[in-house]
């Protein structure tokens, strides 16, 4: 992300397990496109988890990254260019609104003007199961694939990331079978509330970037501001869908990110309703659509 942001690069390849694209995205003022898992091979990567991990890009603009998502994925997408005035959106009141910083909540609210003033019809709504949300894959799939090398190699880990890795050591495979059925559950259960909107719009992260010395001298303070983070944009993976996060802060303020996402295969939806999300907020950001 700092490199696409200090143009230093054109695009950024990574992966996306529960926001590893769309939060760096965010809180640099870049464009993140998380696409349906499925879509794009994952070959080649050392897995976080096998269920939810997304190969994917961070650009400079939402044209950018569906020109990325066509060769990462060997697929055209198929732009329906529908303007605001004729899309819906959903804002989800339920958790992801939560905790947010001044910064966030102002820049979010001006954006959501914004779009309504352009003519899109949003519609805030309670999601009670954005409440309910099931327990990542991440800890579990992990575990399993790091194992052994933590077993011969384990002093040779970060700290942070083998605490993370042993919290799926404890799961049964009873358990772990449970959440796969728990997690359809939640999905088609999402779905219901999915159906009739052409994408949901939510802040990607609820802070700006936060100062790094504290989080490297405190575990707790790392461990709070991480979960943070990763609570909005994790969502959409576990709903196996898509989403993309763009700039929706004003020239002078720190970076606030803006994710529009949906259901599993939505992918081509959520690019053409970007496109337009960005052209009407160009004018509130500075930011040219073709940057």
């Amino acid at each position: 992300a700092v490199s696409v942001a200090a143009g230093a690069a054109w695009a950024a390849l990574g992966s996306d397990t529960g926001g590893s694209i769309r939060i760096p995205a965010a809180l640099q003022g870049l464009v993140g496109f998380k696409n349906t898992a499925r879509l794009t091979p994952t070959d080649g990567a050392i897995p976080l988890s096998t269920t939810l991990d997304t190969a994917c890009a961070i650009t400079r603009s939402v044209r950018d990254a569906v020109l990325l998502h066509e060769v990462l994925a060997e697929r055209r997408v198929h732009l329906a260019r529908r303007p605001l005035q004729a899309l819906r959106f959903a804002v989800p009141t339920t958790t992801m609104l939560d905790a947010a910083e001044p910064a966030v909540a102002s820049a979010f609210e001006r954006a959501l003007k914004t779009l309504r003033a352009a003519g899109a019809q949003v519609d805030e709504i309670a999601v009670d199961a954005l409440a309910r949300v099931p327990a990542s894959f991440s800890p579990p799939e992990a575990w399993a694939w790091h194992r052994h090398l933590l077993a011969a190699h384990g002093a040779d880990y970060d700290p942070r990331v083998a605490a993370r890795i042993r919290r799926g050591e404890s799961m049964s495979a009873a358990d772990y079978i449970d959440l796969i059925h728990a997690r359809r559950a939640w999905i088609a259960e999402m779905g219901v509330t999915l159906a009739g909107y052409d994408a949901l719009l939510s802040p990607t992260v609820p802070i700006v970037a936060p100062p790094i010395e504290p989080l490297i001298a405190s575990d707790d303070a790392f461990f709070a501001a991480n979960a943070l983070l990763l609570r909005n944009p994790s969502v959409v993976n576990m709903l196996d869908g898509c989403a993309l996060s763009l700039p929706c802060h004003g020239a002078g303020e720190w970076p606030v990110g803006l994710m529009v996402w949906s259901g599993s295969l939505r992918d081509d939806a959520v690019l053409d309703a970007s496109l337009a999300i960005e052209a009407a907020l160009s004018g509130t950001t500075g930011r040219s659509p073709a940057a």
